[in-house]
């Protein structure tokens, strides 16, 4: 796949694949879902709640998702250059781009009022905790003792106080 020239490696589409997948399906499955349920009269796929607080609420935890990855984005130029990043959202947590994808994607499900995007929205997290692993271990062997530092110091990876 060639876009302007440019063919990502290998490893980058499979990043690609692990990290924005999940998202796009959730994108997906929102619309299909409030199709089932007005073409076809069918409310298998939403979820038990209440509606106009299962999506307000919804809403409010995609945007606080999407503005996490918008402050993340801030930081990106600097680990794009290499250095590493313990400032900002990284005192809290090591990884903060994948924890906004988790925060927009479970935001969108609820929004979108659908079971299904839901599901794939939480299957989503253990593929990105190992996804997050994986790239420890390469942080580790790029940092060395600074990333064991970085490590001691912010205990999170993910979610504060669960993972």
């Amino acid at each position: 796949m060639d876009f302007l020239g440019y063919r990502p490696p290998k490893q980058l589409r499979a990043l690609f694949i692990i990290h924005y997948a999940p998202l796009l399906l959730i994108i997906m499955l929102g619309p299909l879902t409030y199709m089932c349920r007005y073409w076809y009269n069918t409310r298998f796929w939403e979820l038990p709640t209440p509606m106009l607080p299962t999506v307000v609420t919804g809403f409010l935890i995609f945007l606080g998702g999407a503005i996490f990855f918008m402050k993340w984005e801030i930081f990106w130029d600097r680990v794009y250059r290499g250095q590493l990043v313990t400032d900002g959202f990284f005192r809290y947590i090591r990884h903060p781009h994948y924890a906004s994808l988790l925060i927009i994607g479970v935001g969108l499900a609820l929004f979108f009022y659908s079971l299904l995007a839901l599901i794939i929205a939480i299957i989503a997290f253990p593929i990105m905790a190992v996804s997050v692993i994986d790239e420890e271990k390469r942080l580790l062997e790029r940092y060395g003792k600074d990333y064991e530092e970085y490590m001691k110091r912010v205990r999170w990876r993910l979610i504060p106080g669960i993972f």
